[in-house]
């Protein structure tokens, strides 16, 4: 071996070293004898190092894994018997090896005992065994291989081929027949010498039943002898927590519905009379995570084997069933409402499933509807946060407990199904005491009490947020709440967590203000003041900024007489903020955007005049065109990248408010009918010189592009004379991206504007093509994956832009460049319809064919066309499909050739006679097709159902395919 190689395996090394080991390890892999060398060295233990022993084994594991139908017989007995001689040799050393060893020694055992056992080895188990015996070194490592074959043969993560698949279930049920039984013995056997001297391989054997139980007989396993001792283990310390996950595994285990609910009554039983019910008395919370696990698997498998039998009309087992579930509820409720989030956590599973049963239950006993009561008070109580909660920086125990709080939420909605009406007055009266003494309250407590309102909101559920009509009873409950949140003025405690929950609950009741239109004025104030844009917090102001843009548009109907005053308030908030005055905004740019989009919202939807719309839509955004024309200017000069790039950024900021503000407008209110149109277009004007600063292009374009996307659809025909000037710019030396991002545009102008575009399409067609054949044809390196996807979606771009083109009506466009570009636009389709393996750009091409054989295949189309259908479409039709590469089971490719399918028949509508004429005397027999399908072939064709025809070509492509 390369020692000086092996050198760069230890992590301390230097990274010329980790390289060169790496080169050496990937040498290795590829080299037909290395492993031999590996081999030799880990059977006659060569080297003391950890880190070469572990590369040894993985040069073996890529053998086994990858190349072992390559070796000989005699290789792969070699291999045997070196892993056997390494176990072997385990027994006799003074110091185990190191865990992560041990590991990957199971792993290359485990890989060898599947590609084997089948068929070389089907002693594998009892090879092992005769080695290690009860060594506890050998029955550490006997367990690991388990844990390995197990995960190798079961593990729903690994993903299988079908041929594995195969080959796994094969295993299975030869192990069942051949091995098993004296397995479950040997780990008998493990459990009974080690459970009181070495808990380590105790607890291993452990999870190895627990890993086995799901896929063999379970009465090996749940029987008096293993039971007893695992229940044993559940009052011995160390080994409890992996007793109970044993125990899960064996309830867990899918088996007739009575028999699991007598093996489930029986465990509890027993658990029960050893005391383990009585969780008060227990302080282990690791434990009690885990006894919560397996007390949730009992109740969910009893509900399980509950919902069988009521569907096998068993009625009389049912009842049994129910009653078992009802004498575990008490331990639930116990386990719900711990104080530890992971124990209740992990009974929730079982909480809903119990609450499913009562809601299909006609009548609920007493019991049961306090059962129902304790539920919904643990929720409420677990629901709070506590008092280590970090608001300002959330980590791993927050975001878990975030996490915990989604799980409760469902078990809220749950009990809303089961007993919407205790639920309301349930909320209602822990919101009304709370309230009433928020000043004095906690914070959490407060917080909750908003939440649960909040919470209520999707619990029960009504159609639009209509919460203020229909029931009376409901509507007036929370109306009250909401009008209590209004006007208690919780709304100023001191707490980012309260806060955020009023404005969220603010908006999630919008629809109460418009029954007690009084309360907007105080809620608006709320939003403009300390307490949410100019929080203190920024986490609340820029949850504020999105919830004040909902709040305004859902009520625009009631804004008017507060807009503006609004709009003075908002001000301040509405500074693009320059990177040179180092003034820190009380905003960020993106929570800007929902501040003018209100702005737009609150002038558009206005009651005034369109002379006061304007004026105030021009006070808005006046402001914007003057700081951009400055900063525009200062941009120019700008010698240094970095403040280059921050200038650009607030130009770009600059572009998108203006943008945004347009979001306002609809088919109602246009732009014309609020008399905005001249602000916009001097916003244009301001924007568009832009295009031509050769400084941070990417940025200043892509912020021009989308404004002009939005006046298009805002301004109308009115964008029009600034169209040609804005392309010009745009098609300067641009790169694949630019392009990719401008043909969209090019696109929508086509698509609305149609007709009244087609000068200025004719006029820019080519200049346009040639860019984007410039950048086709730009040599790229040959592995350069990003250049190749960049072509292939730019060729894509292209072949939209002539589908939109082509689609609109508008082929006088293409007609018109000349005979000679003509036809090099059309090479260009034949070529994306043929030669590119991209299904998508087929697809176009075909739809773009179809199109044009449409409008030009006729008698009196332009001249050579007929001519150009025989000679490039028709075999364009059939040299795409027979490709290799046209996968004809991948969804996109049959859409591609179903829009073949459309250019043959659209050809044989234009031309008639004379092209099947041309398929059967000319075409196909130029193929070697035989006679007889030819005939079928154009029996198809015409077909007047298109469908059928479709159908047949896919079958014609798949018998022609070898």
């Amino acid at each position: 071996m390369d020692e000086q190689a092996l050198l760069g395996l230890n992590p301390n090394a230097d990274s010329d070293f980790r390289q060169r080991a790496l080169a050496y390890f990937e040498q290795l892999k590829i080299s037909p004898d290395a492993w031999q060398v590996c081999a030799e060295a880990l059977a006659q233990r060569t080297y003391s190092d950890d880190h070469i022993k572990f590369f040894c084994f993985q040069v073996l594991e890529h053998q086994v894994k990858y190349k072992y139908s390559e070796l000989t017989t005699v290789q792969q007995q070699l291999i045997r018997e070196t892993l056997v001689s390494w176990l072997q040799a385990q027994m006799l050393n003074p110091q185990p090896e190191k865990t992560f060893i041990r590991n990957k020694a199971a792993q290359v055992f485990a890989l060898l005992f599947v590609t084997e056992y089948l068929t070389k080895w089907p002693k594998f188990f009892f090879d092992i065994l005769s080695v290690v015996d009860l060594n506890p070194r050998g029955v550490d490592l006997y367990l690991r291989i388990l844990m390995a074959i197990d995960s190798e043969l079961v593990d729903r993560d690994v993903v299988h081929t079908s041929e594995e698949a195969r080959r796994n279930t094969l295993i299975k049920d030869t192990m069942r027949e051949q091995c098993i039984p004296n397995l479950v013995e040997s780990w008998y056997q493990i459990l009974q010498n080690y459970q009181y001297t070495n808990s380590e391989v105790t607890c291993q054997c452990l999870e190895v039943v627990g890993a086995y139980v799901s896929w063999i007989d379970l009465s090996l396993i749940a029987n008096d002898r293993f039971i007893n001792m695992l229940l044993g283990h559940m009052s011995i310390e160390v080994l409890r927590e992996e007793a109970c996950d044993c125990l899960f595994e064996i309830v867990n285990k899918g088996m007739d519905p009575v028999d699991k609910m007598k093996l489930v009554e029986s465990l509890c039983q027993v658990l029960q009379s050893a005391g383990f019910f009585s969780i008060d008395q227990e302080e282990d919370v690791d434990f009690l995570a885990r006894f919560s696990k397996l007390v949730n698997g009992m109740g969910q498998s009893l509900i399980v084997s509950w919902t069988k039998l009521i569907k096998n009309g068993d009625i009389k087992n049912a009842q049994e069933a129910l009653q078992a579930i009802e004498t575990k509820v008490a331990l639930m409720l116990q386990l719900l409402i711990h104080e530890d989030d992971d124990i209740s956590s992990n009974i929730i599973g079982f909480c809903y499933d119990y609450l499913h049963i009562l809601k299909q239950l006609t009548v609920l006993s007493d019991r049961q509807k306090a059962n129902v009561e304790t539920i919904m008070l643990a929720v409420m109580k677990k629901l709070t946060y506590d008092e280590e909660y970090n608001f300002e920086n959330e980590g791993e125990d927050e975001a878990m407990f975030v996490e915990y709080r989604k799980q409760l939420k469902l078990l809220l909605d749950r009990l809303a199904q089961v007993s919407p009406e205790l639920l309301l007055a349930s909320v209602r009266r822990v919101f009304s005491s709370t309230l009433q003494n928020w000043q004095t309250t906690r914070f959490m407590e407060v917080e909750v009490a908003i939440r649960l309102l909040y919470m209520l909101a999707e619990a029960l559920p009504v159609s639009h947020g209509a919460h203020f009509s229909g029931d009376v009873s409901k509507a007036s409950a929370l109306q009250d709440m909401m009008r209590t949140l209004v006007t208690s003025g919780v709304s100023s405690y001191q707490h980012t967590s309260v806060t955020l929950e009023f404005f969220e609950t603010v908006v999630r009741y919008e629809k109460f203000f418009t029954v007690e239109p009084q309360h907007i004025p105080c809620v608006l104030m709320a939003f403009l003041d300390h307490r949410g844009l100019r929080h203190s917090s920024a986490k609340v102001r820029s949850r504020t900024a999105y919830l004040f843009s909902r709040f305004v548009k859902s009520l625009n109907k009631q804004m008017n007489p507060f807009i503006e005053d609004i709009l003075n308030r908002i001000q301040d908030l509405l500074e693009l903020s320059p990177p040179e005055n180092g003034y820190q905004s009380l905003l960020s740019s993106d929570d800007q955007l929902f501040i003018y989009e209100t702005a737009g919202v609150l002038i558009v939807n206005s009651e005034y005049p369109a002379e006061r719309k304007q004026a105030l839509m021009r006070n808005l955004l006046t402001p914007l065109m003057e700081k951009f024309k400055i900063l525009l200017e200062k941009l120019m000069l700008a010698q240094d990248e970095e403040r280059q790039a921050s200038l650009a950024d607030c130009l770009n900021h600059a572009v998108g408010f203006a943008s945004r503000t347009s979001k306002a407008f609809s088919n109602k209110q246009t732009v014309k009918q609020c008399g905005c149109s001249e602000v916009y277009l001097d916003c244009l004007q301001t924007f568009l010189p832009a295009l031509s600063c050769p400084l941070q292009k990417d940025i200043l374009r892509s912020g021009v592009r989308t404004f002009l996307h939005r006046m298009i659809i805002c301004l109308e025909e009115e964008v029009l004379p600034f169209i040609p000037s804005a392309s010009e710019h745009m098609l300067k030396d641009c790169e694949a991206k630019d392009l990719q991002e401008f043909i969209p545009l090019i696109n929508q102008i086509t698509a609305k504007f149609k007709i009244q575009v087609s000068p200025f399409l004719q006029q820019m067609f080519m200049p346009l093509l040639h860019a984007i054949f410039e950048v086709l044809l730009r040599p790229a390196e040959e592995n350069d994956q990003s250049a190749a996807l960049e072509k292939q979606m730019l060729r894509r771009s292209y072949f939209a832009f002539l589908q939109t083109v082509t689609g609109s009506g508008m082929s006088e466009v293409i007609a018109n460049q000349g005979a000679e570009n003509v036809e090099r636009v059309l090479v260009t389709v034949i070529q994306g319809a043929v030669e590119y393996p991209d299904p998508i750009a087929q697809k176009t091409c075909f739809i773009i064919l179809s199109k044009l054989v449409e409008l030009w295949g006729g008698k009196d189309g332009p001249v050579g066309f007929a001519d150009f259908v025989y000679k490039h479409i028709v075999p364009a039709c059939f040299l795409a499909p027979l490709k290799q590469t046209f996968d004809l089971a991948d969804a996109q490719t049959v859409l591609a050739l179903s829009e073949c399918a459309v250019t043959l028949k659209t050809i044989h509508l234009k031309r008639g006679p004379e092209c099947v004429q041309y398929l059967q005397q000319e075409y196909l027999p130029s193929l070697q097709v035989a006679p007889e399908i030819i005939q079928e072939f154009c029996q198809a064709l015409q077909q007047p159902d298109a469908k059928v025809f479709k159908n047949y070509l896919k079958v014609f492509f798949q018998r022609a395919k070898p």
